[in-house]
């Protein structure tokens, strides 16, 4: 996605090899307009699909997650980090590791939001060892509900998780693949041809 790669070359900013900081625009500012293009390629690459729920995690997920919801007519459900008093019954439990803030977090989504007949897309902002996805994943299953594809805006490919999804035999479709963050830069992979910042 042409106008997701440019911001990212515009405003984002390597912190090391395995970390690219995209606050401006994604994980604590956020572009709005940026969020709806994001959600019309989510919304085209799975419209034929028959998604009928939304999944993604907090917080960063969200934003793209509710504009792909808007584009395709269906709800979007967040899973929590953080316990509430008001999601107590009927929880949907999974257990994720944080790649970027080195931390454990369960999450939870209540059970009365998915239903077994319901078809899956789960976004996310950064796919880098897969733990967010598999831990969306697994939320899913234990609902009954079918997990149809993952949408991820920024794919870090140089890390295990995409190719491991692939190999449980889940549809990803990443709109800004990473290939090196080496030397500061960030090095895009788009059809297998290395594109340099």
């Amino acid at each position: 996605m042409k106008v997701l790669r440019e911001k990212i070359q515009d405003e984002g900013i390597v912190l090391s090899d395995g970390v690219l900081k995209v606050d401006s625009f994604l994980n604590h500012q956020i572009d709005p307009y940026l969020m709806k293009e994001i959600g019309s390629e989510f919304a085209r690459l799975f419209k034929a699909e028959g998604i009928t729920k939304i999944v993604t995690i907090e917080s960063s997920g969200i934003s793209p997650a509710v504009f792909a919801g808007l584009e395709l007519g269906v709800k979007v459900i967040f899973a929590r980090k953080k316990k509430s008093l008001t999601l107590t019954d009927n929880l949907l439990v999974s257990s994720v590791y944080s790649f970027t803030k080195q931390e454990e977090n369960t999450i939870t989504v209540s059970s009365q939001f998915i239903t077994e007949s319901d078809r899956v897309l789960i976004i996310d902002d950064f796919l880098a060892n897969g733990e967010a996805a598999k831990g969306l994943i697994e939320i899913v299953k234990k609902a009954g509900a079918s997990v149809i594809g993952i949408g991820i805006v920024i794919e870090k490919s140089f890390q295990k998780g995409a190719e491991e999804l692939k190999d449980l035999g889940y549809r990803v479709e990443s709109l800004a693949r990473i290939k090196s963050l080496t030397d500061g830069k960030v090095r895009f992979v788009e059809d297998q041809v290395e594109v340099r910042v």
